[in-house]
């Protein structure tokens, strides 16, 4: 989703990049998730650390979750190309800064980034004034999803082979589409080459949340509802590996939060772990 009158990026992607920002500022090393490049994206002005949707503490365990998933993506993401993979795609990438900080690892893979027009203007002119640039194995993907545009044919466009394997990668996206748009997206995905993985985030009804993690998804879905973006749907993870089966993937896996706590979070002196509440959803052709 994108500012209509500037371009840039909603509330929700420049709240995920000042987070994985934040991360760095203010949590205790090791970090799960090293990224400031996003902030420098966004360019949010000096007082960005006073805004109430950056507490330190009242935040962490968002913040927490949304380097949870941005490290497991990567670590995905980099097993892939070791195996040969040579594409991966963001769908609705926002401030998605995998080409500027992993630069090795992108110089020989194509990075394809979908995003509505005005967001890849916008993005396009901040690399270039910050000079990062574009390179040639980075594209940046303009699709108008609200004109039902297909953005599998605009891939196809930019260079995306249909006949090689890829990482497809959604988050933060499904709990603001009807399932039938979900669905949709997943049968697009799932007629892509053999050996092609989708790592897809969503976000569980809030009774299959941890108590003390309720209040939160509340806040956070009359935030969204206030700021035009209601939070739409919501899946048991045995729901969400139905939709996928029947998209036609022919292997599923559900991720849970807690392995992601378990995995990046175990032992940390400062008590720091993600909030329940969202999953992944890990699906291959």
């Amino acid at each position: 989703m994108t500012d209509e009158r500037t371009g840039m990026p909603d509330s929700t992607a420049v709240r995920t990049a000042l987070w994985r920002a934040m991360h760095v500022e203010v949590d205790s090393p090791p970090h799960v998730f090293e990224d400031e490049i996003g902030l420098r994206l966004a360019a949010p002005g000096g007082d960005w650390r006073r805004r109430p949707d950056m507490d330190p503490q009242a935040t962490r365990g968002f913040r927490a979750g949304i380097v949870a998933r941005a490290r497991f993506i990567e670590d995905l993401v980099v097993e892939q190309a070791d195996r040969g993979v040579t594409q991966y795609v963001v769908l609705g990438a926002g401030l998605d800064t995998f080409a500027q900080r992993r630069t090795e690892i992108a110089s020989r893979i194509h990075v394809f980034e979908i995003d509505q027009p005005g967001t890849q203007a916008w993005k396009r002119r901040r690399l270039t004034e910050l000079g990062y640039g574009v390179p040639d194995r980075l594209h940046l993907v303009p699709v108008d999803l609200e004109a039902s545009e297909s953005w599998l044919e605009r891939l196809a466009a930019a260079g995306f082979d249909s006949g090689q394997p890829a990482v497809i990668v959604s988050t933060g996206v499904t709990m603001y589409l009807t399932r039938e748009a979900t669905a949709a997206t997943l049968r697009q995905i799932a007629t892509l080459a053999p050996g092609s993985t989708l790592a897809m985030t969503f976000l569980l009804p809030v009774d299959l949340l941890d108590e003390a993690d309720r209040p939160g998804l509340r806040a956070s879905k009359d935030g969204a509802r206030a700021s035009g973006t209601p939070f739409i749907s919501f899946y048991a993870p045995q729901d969400m590996l139905s939709l996928a089966r029947e998209a036609g993937f022919t292997d599923v896996r559900h991720v849970p939060g807690a392995t992601l706590a378990e995995r990046y979070f175990a032992d940390r002196a400062d008590g720091l772990r993600p909030s329940s509440g969202e999953d992944l959803l890990l699906a291959t052709t």
